[in-house]
């Protein structure tokens, strides 16, 4: 099936939770059943949604309200996921206050996402959970409540994201695959096999893996990708001892920045939680990356001590300005080439006959 949307369009999503029923779904990682998704599907093959129109999910009206109101239940979320609580005994929905994604797609397979345009999303925009074979292509955004990820692939694999025009609150493409005990269990399965190309960047991140990445993330491909405007950070790969998992073989090739507050960054204690459970990050080629100015600091790595983050390639990175340069703690083998930071170096100057006269 096909929904398309024409030239002109605007699909306008209603702000009444009574309209939205209960299904199954994912919040921040754990699995349980919520509030409909405004728009949703599960088990589906061969589906797409075109078109050049509007897609407006209404957030800031109504749901944005909700954002203040959620701890409790997200922290419910997590002790479940701990517990291994039973999925059917995971019931939220009303006076729970966990805001619906805007689109979202589980259990699904060839799969068409191209052209539409997508604004004020309640909570995450388009989330592919447990999905194969994907292609997203040339959407827009102006979605700027919290939460607003553009493009979140969960326990996803063979997705191609490209030509897409990001402008939205949070982060542009995160990878994600399932949180803590429930994402560690053998029956999670990695995200893989993803590439993005050719896209705008605009938001808070640009491309980001985690935080909830408990089955593995691998093989994914980034490339000729330009950002416009401030992000507080350009590339961001976060984790920490709640996880486990890993990420590993991560390409990214040909990448171009404004304004950051960190360039590249990879931290294996993001919030500082958990214990127990350190990820494995390893085998990070990251090429071709030019920044006009940072403000935080260029490259920051941070490993464990007993789980070190190994083998990544830094190659032909250039930052025109930056307050500080690298912050790379616990690693093995990180090999940098033609790092850059501010001004290129060229011949040594000589020393002057008045030093040797000092002496």
């Amino acid at each position: 099936m096909e929904l398309h949307l024409a030239e002109g369009v605007l699909l306008n999503f209603g702000t009444n939770p009574k309209d939205y029923p209960m299904v199954l779904t994912s919040w921040e990682g754990t699995m349980l059943y919520n509030y409909s998704p405004l728009i949703y599907g599960n088990n589906l093959k061969n589906v797409a949604i075109t078109g050049s129109g509007t897609i407006n999910g209404n957030g800031k009206e109504f749901w944005q309200s909700w954002k203040s109101k959620e701890d409790p239940a997200k922290q419910k979320s997590r002790e479940m996921n701990h517990n291994s609580t039973p999925l059917k005994d995971r019931q939220f929905g009303e006076s729970n206050y966990l805001r619906p994604q805007l689109l979202q797609l589980v259990n699904s397979e060839s799969i068409l996402i191209e052209g539409v345009r997508i604004e004020n999303a309640p909570f995450w925009c388009v989330h592919l959970l447990k999905c194969k074979s994907a292609t997203l292509r040339g959407l827009s955004y102006d979605s700027h409540n919290s939460n607003n990820d553009g493009i979140d692939l969960e326990y996803t694999s063979d997705v191609l994201i490209e030509d897409v025009t990001f402008d939205n609150g949070d982060d542009n493409v995160a990878i994600k695959a399932g949180r803590d005990d429930e994402g560690r269990a053998n029956a999670a399965t990695p995200s893989e096999n993803i590439v993005m190309r050719n896209c705008l960047l605009k938001g808070l991140h640009a491309f980001v893996i985690g935080s909830e990445m408990s089955a593995g993330v691998r093989n994914v491909f980034v490339q000729n990708c330009k950002a416009h405007g401030y992000l507080k950070r350009g590339i961001y790969f976060k984790t920490n001892p709640d996880r486990g998992g890993y990420i590993k073989d991560i390409y990214i090739d040909n990448l171009k920045f404004d304004k950051t507050e960190d360039l590249f960054y990879i931290t294996s204690f993001y919030h500082g939680e958990g214990e127990g459970h350190n990820s494995k990050i390893s085998d990070i080629y990251i090429n071709n990356i030019k920044c006009e100015e940072v403000t935080g600091t260029a490259v920051v790595i941070q490993g464990f001590e007993d789980s070190k983050v190994e083998n990544v390639q830094l190659q032909n990175i250039k930052v025109k300005k930056a307050k500080n340069g690298t912050s790379i703690t616990n690693t093995k083998s990180v090999v940098v080439d033609n790092l850059i930071i501010g001004e290129e170096a060229g011949v040594p100057t000589a020393a002057g006959k008045d030093v040797g006269e000092k002496k």
